[in-house]
C-alpha cells in the first residue's frame, strides 16, 4: 500500500473518530430532550392538547357573524362533508369583520390549529384557558368567503407547523 494511500485512512479514520464524539457529546449534553412535555410548568396552568386531530375526532359550532343568511348552515354542511362533528349552527347577533374567529379551551387547542388552517391561516384565535370542552366554536366574520380545499388546507398546514400550547398553558404530556 502506498504512503498516500495510508494517508488518506488515518484522515479519514480521524475524522470519523472526531464524528462519533460530536455525535455522542450532542446526545449526551442535550437539554430539549423533554421541551414542550409541561415540565416545569405551575400547577395551577392548564394542560393544552397539542395533538392535531384528525376531521373525524374534531367537534364544531358554526356561528355565523354576518348579514348573510343561512351561512352557519352552508358552511356547517361543508365541515360535515369534510368529516367534522358539526355540533350546532346558529347566528351570533354581534357581527365581525374578520373571516373567522376560533374560540376553544385547553382541550381544542389541536383542533383549533387544524380549523386554522381551514381558513388559511386568516382566522383569529380566542383561547379561553377556563373552558372545560373539547368543542371549537367557528364564529364566521364578513371577510369569510369559502373554505380551502384539502391541498390548501395541507399546504397551510404545513406553513403554520406545529400546534403550540397559547400563553398561560402547559403542553399536555404525549403518551408513548
Amino acid at each position: 500500500m502506498s504512503f498516500a494511500r495510508v494517508r488518506a485512512l488515518v484522515i479519514v479514520g480521524v475524522l470519523a473518530v472526531v464524528a462519533l464524539v460530536f455525535v455522542v457529546m450532542a446526545l449526551v449534553k442535550d437539554t430539549q430532550g423533554s421541551a414542550g412535555l409541561g415540565e416545569g410548568c405551575p400547577d395551577d396552568w392548564p394542560r393544552a392538547d397539542v395533538t392535531l386531530r384528525d376531521h373525524k375526532d374534531v367537534k364544531i359550532n358554526v356561528y355565523n357573524a354576518t348579514e348573510r343568511r343561512g351561512l352557519a348552515a352552508n358552511v356547517g354542511d361543508d365541515f360535515r362533508n369534510r368529516d367534522f362533528q358539526v355540533q350546532k349552527e346558529a347566528n351570533q347577533k354581534k357581527q365581525i369583520d374578520d373571516v373567522a374567529v376560533l374560540r376553544y379551551g385547553p382541550k381544542g387547542v389541536g383542533s383549533a390549529h387544524l380549523l386554522r388552517a381551514y381558513f388559511l391561516g386568516d382566522a383569529e384565535l380566542e383561547y379561553d384557558p377556563k373552558r372545560e370542552d373539547d368543542i371549537v366554536d367557528v364564529v364566521l366574520g364578513s371577510n369569510f368567503q369559502q373554505l380551502a380545499t384539502i391541498t390548501e388546507v395541507n399546504q397551510s398546514l404545513g406553513d403554520l407547523g406545529a400546534p403550540v400550547a397559547p400563553p398561560g398553558s402547559c403542553p399536555m404530556p404525549v403518551d408513548g
